[in-house]
């Protein structure tokens, strides 16, 4: 089957993290055509298995938990993964849990796995079914991102989805007020909407990491020239003015790997 879409998130391994995943997988799945419910039902299995990874995978500590999500013709398939003591076949704790874990997911799941083991890493492959799934464009096969705090997403077509989903999140967990808010998702939109062809990798490579009440976007690598682009392309015509005004901080930095745009959004007074 050829491969639509193609998302991965690495987050650390924290409850307030998991709405983060839910938010931008149900980006990806409207994107692919999935019906309603059953975008429902995803949102509670990604929920089982991360809260899983929170509570049992590192003991006391935190570490990265990765989360890659890909929609083929007819079916979206979801494989979470942490690197520490691995899942147990046990219900989940905490609020954002049903504590229901595992019989939960292979319940709403149409095929479900385990993989790995103690001191190995777990990952849970967990697969639905789509409705109405689009076209695929082509892409090249998913290429190996750098882990880090924060999310970064790794897409194409669902790029715009995905990101402003998980800018809204972040930017409410910020504390950011709802004009902010709307200034964040707005830089977000621009940036998204950037052609492909300004990554290496052929993807777009976005994280997204909130601090004390404020987000920052770093995107890149980049080509040589696409900051001034991507500054470029959020003019305004007519009206006069750009996106990047919103932004409290735009900078570039350069690398031996290629460029790297970020902007800050924080709180603004009055």
């Amino acid at each position: 089957m050829a491969k639509l879409y193609e998302v991965r998130l690495t987050v650390p391994s924290r409850a307030e993290n998991v709405a983060v995943i839910r938010h931008a997988l149900a980006g990806l799945a409207e994107a692919a055509g999935m019906e309603d419910a059953t975008i429902a039902d995803l949102k509670t299995i990604v929920t089982e298995a991360c809260m899983n990874v929170v509570v049992h995978a590192y003991g006391d500590d935190e570490g990265p938990m990765e989360v890659t999500t890909s929609a083929e013709e007819g079916e979206l398939t979801v494989t979470v993964r942490d690197f520490g003591q691995g899942i147990r076949p046990r219900p989940a704790l905490g609020e954002a849990s049903l504590r229901l874990g595992i019989p939960l997911i292979a319940a709403l799941a149409s095929s479900f796995e385990i993989r790995g083991g103690p001191s190995q890493g777990t990952e849970v492959l967990m697969q639905m079914q789509l409705a109405g799934a689009r076209a695929g464009d082509g892409q090249p096969p998913a290429t190996e991102m750098p882990r880090e705090e924060g999310v970064v997403v790794e897409a194409g077509p669902v790029v715009a989805p995905v990101v402003s989903r998980v800018i809204s999140a972040l930017a409410a967990r910020a504390g950011l007020s709802v004009d902010r808010l709307s200034d964040a998702i707005l830089i977000g939109d621009a940036i998204s909407a950037r052609a492909i062809d300004d990554f290496p990798s052929g993807r777009a490579q976005i994280a997204v990491v909130d601090g004390d009440r404020s987000i920052e976007v770093r995107i890149g690598p980049l080509r040589e020239g696409a900051s001034e682009r991507m500054l470029a392309a959020m003019e305004l015509p007519g009206i006069g003015g750009s996106l990047q005004a919103l932004a409290d901080e735009v900078h570039t930095e350069s690398g031996i790997d290629g460029e790297r745009l970020l902007l800050r959004i924080g709180s603004r007074a009055g």
